[in-house]
C-alpha cells in the first residue's frame, strides 16, 4: 500500500513537473516571435542599442539543471517519505559557456548533498531566496575547495516541488 502511494506521489511530481516545463517552453517560446511581429521602427531600435551595450559585458547565458529530486531528512516518528523536485538555473558568460556545460553534473551532485540534508519541517518554510542561498554558499565552498575557478555567476531556482 505504501508502495502504491509513492509510486503515486512521484507519478503526480512527475506530471505536474512536465505541465509546468511545457508552460515554460511555450511562455518562452511566445516571447520570441513577439519583436518578430513588432514593425514600429523606434521600438526596434531601442532594443538594439541595449544589445550593443551587452555585448561589450558579455551578455548572460542561462543554463539549466533539470528535475534534481531529493529525499529529504526524515524527523524521528515520521513514518511517510518526503521528496523535493527542483529546477535549477545558472548564470554564467558566453566565455564560460562550454565550461559550465560540462560541470553540470557536479553542480547537480552538489545540489544534491546540500539539499538531502535538510528536515522536511525546515525546507517547507523555506523561501526560494534561501534555497538559492545555501545552492550558492554550496557551490562557492566546493569550489573554492578544488582551487577552481566557478565557470558561472549565480545559481537560482526555476521551479521547486516539495511533496
Amino acid at each position: 500500500m505504501k508502495n502504491m502511494k509513492m509510486i503515486i506521489t512521484l507519478a503526480l511530481v512527475a506530471v505536474v513537473g512536465a505541465a509546468v516545463a511545457g508552460g515554460a517552453v511555450w511562455y518562452i517560446s511566445k516571447g520570441k516571435d513577439e519583436p518578430a511581429a513588432e514593425a514600429d521602427g523606434k521600438t526596434a531600435k531601442k532594443p538594439a542599442k541595449k544589445e550593443e551595450k551587452k555585448d561589450d559585458k558579455s551578455a548572460p547565458k542561462y543554463l539549466t539543471v533539470d528535475k534534481v529530486v531529493i529525499m529529504l531528512k526524515r524527523q524521528p516518528g515520521d513514518t511517510l517519505s518526503h521528496y523535493m523536485s527542483a529546477d535549477l538555473v545558472i548564470t554564467t558568460t558566453e566565455k564560460k559557456e562550454k565550461e559550465a556545460k560540462e560541470q553540470l553534473p557536479l553542480l547537480r551532485s552538489v545540489a544534491v548533498r546540500t539539499l538531502s540534508n535538510l528536515p522536511m519541517a525546515t525546507a517547507q518554510v523555506m523561501t526560494i531566496d534561501q534555497f538559492a542561498a545555501e545552492l550558492n554558499k554550496a557551490f562557492d565552498a566546493t569550489y573554492e575547495h578544488e582551487g577552481r575557478e566557478k565557470p558561472f555567476n549565480e545559481v537560482m531556482i526555476g521551479k521547486l516541488i516539495i511533496e
